[in-house]
């Protein structure tokens, strides 16, 4: 894999999940707890070497950077949600990025098939059989 200089969106994102999410990086010194120095991920200003904590722990939290990081060449196609609109790493078909918002689409599917069946209906829905004579 070759190493290139990462973003500054990147860097921000690998600091904040470092310093929100990390069991190892003490907020009160700013030092790695194992390691009893500075956090290196902290500083990090290329990709390759990553602390095995942080690459199996902390970030699988965020896909979209995982995605970004740790794969080779082009970078797997982020998908935006189609109910949220928020980016996620599709598994096959997949067009929504949680169960929520699976459910919410299916509802709006569900309205949406519905309304076009009741437009197609002549006279309305609600239309009283013809009295008898």
């Amino acid at each position: 894999m070759d190493a290139r200089e990462l973003t500054r969106d990147e860097k921000k994102k690998i600091r904040s999940l470092v310093t929100g999410m990390c069991a190892n990086y003490d907020r009160e010194s700013g030092l790695c707890l194992p390691l009893d120095c500075a956090c290196y991920m902290l500083h990090k200003c290329w990709t390759g070497a990553y602390c095995r904590y942080f690459r199996e722990a902390v970030l699988p939290l965020d896909p979209e950077l995982q995605a970004a990081l740790t794969t080779e060449g082009i970078s797997p196609e982020l998908r935006a949600c189609a109910v949220c609109g928020k980016a996620f790493l599709p598994e096959g078909r997949q067009a929504y990025c949680s169960d929520a918002c699976k459910a919410e689409g299916n509802r709006r599917k569900s309205r949406e098939r519905m309304r076009k069946m009741r437009e197609k209906r002549p006279g309305g829905c609600y239309d009283l059989p013809p009295p008898k004579a």
